[in-house]
């Protein structure tokens, strides 16, 4: 079913990536709001991460751990928010390497760094 439907999504808009944002288990961190995203293809990590942290209003002291498949990916380079720059992995890169066979990218947030390496720690 999820399949058909990011088929659908990419068909209609093939400049976005679907995207779904779920919190890890056991994480102290408020549930996000919505968990579904059609992100812009140029959109960089970091930009995301910030819309993320609107989403489930995280003060600007507490940290947010993100994970895509759970673990950092072997070609993405761990960033931290205030540092990224323009030239920051973009979603898309992130989408082809790492989206599932049911063609969402998942990606997963944390308050702490529950499985190793994050993706992006803002």
């Amino acid at each position: 079913r999820r399949q058909a439907e990011a088929g659908r999504i990419r068909e209609k808009y093939p400049d976005r990536i679907p995207v779904i944002v779920e919190k890890a288990e056991r994480s102290d961190i408020p549930d996000i709001d919505k968990k579904k995203y059609l992100v812009p293809a140029d959109l960089t990590v970091g930009q995301f991460v910030y819309v993320v942290r609107k989403r489930i209003k995280l003060s600007a002291e507490k940290a947010i751990f993100v994970f895509v498949k759970n673990t950092l990916p072997p070609t993405v380079v761990r960033l931290i928010c205030f540092l990224v720059s323009d030239a920051a992995a973009l979603m898309s890169a992130i989408y082809e390497e790492n989206r599932d066979e049911d063609g969402f990218l998942y990606m997963t947030y944390s308050g702490e760094n529950t499985f190793g390496s994050p993706l992006l720690l803002a």
